[in-house]
């Protein structure tokens, strides 16, 4: 039940925002009584924090369903993805980002998104084989991410041949 209520929150706020949906709004959107969503979640910041790290787990499987083997091509697998997840999940950009922008003194909700980033670049660090260039990858996934609702596939195909660059020396 807690899983199916991490879900739906994920959605509201994926549609909604932060600071629109009420927390009956909520209620609503999950399909349950406000008893068992306080149950399981005390306040609309617990929410935030179990829709986050809900996302970050779909996220990181979406990233990995179909993956070649680890390497270059495994790369542009991710940014391909990366793709796919702006234009279905994140068409108004990173929700990790959102909640940060809705809540930037909340510790809980900082710490929440800094270890899903933090997770997100060790993550290409691992598929790439190259750990050394981690941050550079995830700098990369970060800017693609949060300037796709504007340029749209201009950044992937600028991500593309970045990655060769870094990965393979080719221009």
């Amino acid at each position: 039940m807690k899983e199916q209520i991490a879900a739906s929150l994920e959605q509201a706020f994926s549609e909604q925002g932060f600071a629109e949906p009420s927390v009956a709004q909520l209620k609503v959107a999950c399909g349950v009584s406000l008893r068992t969503l306080y149950k399981y979640f005390p306040s609309k910041e617990d929410m935030i924090v179990a829709a986050l790290e809900h996302r970050h787990q779909r996220y990181l499987n979406f990233l990995l369903a179909d993956s070649p083997e680890k390497g270059v091509n495994a790369v542009l697998h991710i940014f391909n993805k990366l793709k796919q997840w702006m234009e279905s999940y994140a068409q108004n950009g990173c929700l990790s980002m959102s909640a940060i922008a809705a809540f930037p003194e909340h510790a809980v909700i900082n710490q929440t998104v800094k270890a899903h980033k933090e997770e997100v670049r060790r993550f290409l660090g691992g598929q790439s084989l190259r750990d050394d260039l981690a941050m550079q990858l995830f700098l990369l996934h970060e800017g693609v991410s949060n300037a796709w609702p504007i340029m749209g596939d201009e950044t992937l195909k600028s991500a593309h041949a970045t990655v060769l660059t870094l990965l393979k020396g080719e221009k």
